[in-house]
Formats: C-alpha cells, structure tokens, sequence
C-alpha cells in the first residue's frame, strides 16, 4: 500500500511540474513587441444576435489586436463564469515592452485588472490607454482551448467583436467601446472568433471556428 502511495505521489508532482512548465510565464528581451494599437471597427448593419447558452450577446463593434498577454485569470463560480471562464490583461505599445512591465507589478481579481509601481516607467496615462482587462468569450472549443494554453509575456493575436451580453432573467453585461476608459466598466466584453499566436513562442496553432 505504502509503494502505491509513493508511486502515485510522484506520479502527482511528475503532473505538476510538466503543467508548470507548459504555463510557466515567458520572459522576452527587452522592445516593444506589440507596436500597434487595437484596432475596433464599426459594423456596417446590424449584425444578428449570438446565442451561447443561456447568453444572448449583441455585437457592438468588430475588434482585433496583437498583444502581449500581461496576466491571465480563470472563472469558475462567479455569475459570469459560463459564459467568460477567462480574462486576460493585455498590453501593447510601451506596455509590451519587458523594460517597462519589469518595473510595473500586475494583478488580477474579481474581474478587474491592476497594477501599482513605485515610479512611473511611463506616463500614468500611457499605462491607462496601452493596456486593458479584457473578458474573453471563446467562440468554440478550438479558441478556448488555445486561449488556455496562452502564457504569461507571449504575444496574442485576437479577431472577433466586442458585444452586450444579456440572459433572461435581466441579467446584463456591458462592454467598454473605448481605450480611454478606466476602472468598473471599462473592460472589453471580447467574444474571439480566431487567436494566433507568434511561432517560437512555444503557441499553438491559429484557431478558429469551423
């Protein structure tokens, strides 16, 4: 019995340092790795709605980015869970650059993204509108298995539409149409449609739905 015990506990941590290792954070020399802006696009006509589970979300805009994943956050319990199992803070311009995030400390919790420094690598400002907490809603299971394979310090590349999200019973979730914008409400209800990510970063292949 006391082997079995053994061999199941190594067994176990032989598990948890492979899983380490796959999501273990990615440390990119120093520049800018992520130059442009995201780039959101107004929709031609009115765009059907899209039903996912007991959701109904309704596309505001079209939406895409290159980014560089600053922090990563899974949902399991909270009311949004079903529908967003993950946020990422995302980060480009100056905010992409390991020179900067090196003297910028970056959390997550309870749907909110936040960072705190002890001198301004960057402007205040700079910070505000070149990174964003974005709620991700996969738009099958090829993007949310690649979106869960997604590391620390990796470079993303999103497609899809920012929306409104509402269930019968009038519960509701809104999206931030602006970079500009910060604490409640001012992230980007982000329903991905495709992810790509660079090659050598040890990313999956693009995915998108079928």
């Amino acid at each position: 019995m006391r082997r079995s015990w053994l061999v199941a506990a190594a067994l176990l941590a032989l598990w948890g340092s492979w899983s380490w290792w796959q999501a273990r954070p990615l440390h990119p020399p120093p520049g800018v790795l992520a130059p442009d802006d995201p780039v959101q696009t107004p929709l031609e006509a009115s765009m059907a709605t899209i039903l996912v589970g007991d959701f109904t979300l309704v596309p505001r805009a079209r939406f895409d980015l290159t980014a560089r994943v600053l922090s990563t956050a899974r949902y399991r319990f909270d009311t949004g869970a079903a529908l967003v199992p993950e946020d990422f803070a995302l980060g480009w311009g100056r905010m992409s650059d390991s020179a900067v995030l090196k003297q910028i400390d970056i959390t997550q919790s309870a749907r909110f993204y936040y960072w705190h420094v002890r001198q301004f690598p960057i402007p205040r400002r700079e910070i505000e509108t070149h990174s964003a907490n974005m709620h991700l809603i996969p738009a099958d299971a090829g993007v949310r298995r690649a979106l869960g394979r997604a590391r620390v310090g990796q470079l993303v590349a999103l497609d899809g539409y920012l929306v409104d999200a509402d269930r019968a019973d009038g519960w509701h979730w809104r999206t931030s149409l602006t970079r500009d914008d910060t604490g409640d409400g001012a992230c980007e209800l982000f329903y991905v449609t495709s992810i790509a990510m660079p090659a050598g970063q040890g990313a999956p292949a693009p995915s998108s739905p079928q």
